[in-house]
C-alpha cells in the first residue's frame, strides 16, 4: 500500500509538470537576453507587456486622487450628510441616496438624488445633479420620473459653494 501511494504520488507530480510544460507556461529562457538586475528586468517585462508600472523607472510619479483630497466630492458628501446614502462610488464618481421623504411632504411621497462628478475641478460644469420623484398610491403601484426641480439647483449651489470653501482651506493649510 505504500509503494502504490509513493508511486501515485511521483506519477501525478509527473504528469502535471507533462500538461504544464506542453500548455506554454514554462519556456526556456536564454539568460544573456535576460538581464540580472530586478530593475532592467521589470522594465525589459514592461516593454513587452507583461506586468504593471506603479511608478515607473525615470523618476516619473504616479497621482492618487482620493476622495479626501477632491473638495467637490468632500462638500457633496458634508452637504448630503442627513440623507441616507445607497451608492457611493468614488472611482465611477457617482453618489446616489436612497428614497427620502421628510416629515413635511406627503407620506407617499419621496425623492432620490443621482450626483455625478464630470471632473475635479471646481466649476458648475464639474457636477451633474438629478432628481427623481416617486409617488406611490398603493404599497406596489408606484410612479417614477425625473423632475426638474428647484432642489437641483439648490444642491448644485451648495456643492460649489462648500467645495470652494474647502479648496481655500486646503491652499491656506498647505501655505502654512
Amino acid at each position: 500500500m505504500f509503494f502504490n501511494s509513493k508511486f501515485l504520488y511521483f506519477f501525478s507530480l509527473l504528469s502535471s509538470f507533462l500538461i504544464l510544460n506542453a500548455c506554454g507556461i514554462y519556456k526556456k529562457v536564454d539568460t544573456r537576453e535576460t538581464p540580472v538586475i530586478g530593475t532592467e528586468r521589470a522594465k525589459k517585462n514592461l516593454e513587452e507587456g507583461r506586468g504593471i508600472s506603479i511608478g515607473g523607472f525615470r523618476g516619473q510619479s504616479t497621482t492618487y486622487q482620493f476622495s479626501t483630497s477632491n473638495p467637490m466630492w468632500r462638500a457633496t458628501l458634508e452637504i448630503l450628510d442627513t440623507i441616507p446614502l445607497s451608492t457611493v462610488d468614488y472611482s465611477g464618481g457617482i453618489i446616489i441616496t436612497d428614497w427620502y421623504a421628510d416629515n413635511e411632504t406627503k407620506s407617499n411621497e419621496s425623492i432620490k438624488m443621482t450626483v455625478r462628478f464630470l471632473s475635479n475641478e471646481v466649476q458648475t460644469n464639474s457636477v451633474k445633479v438629478n432628481v427623481h420623484k416617486k409617488i406611490c398610491s398603493t404599497q406596489n403601484n408606484c410612479n417614477v420620473k425625473l423632475v426638474n426641480s428647484r432642489i437641483k439647483e439648490v444642491l448644485t449651489t451648495e456643492i460649489l459653494k462648500k467645495a470652494a470653501e474647502l479648496q481655500t482651506q486646503d491652499k491656506k493649510k498647505k501655505k502654512k
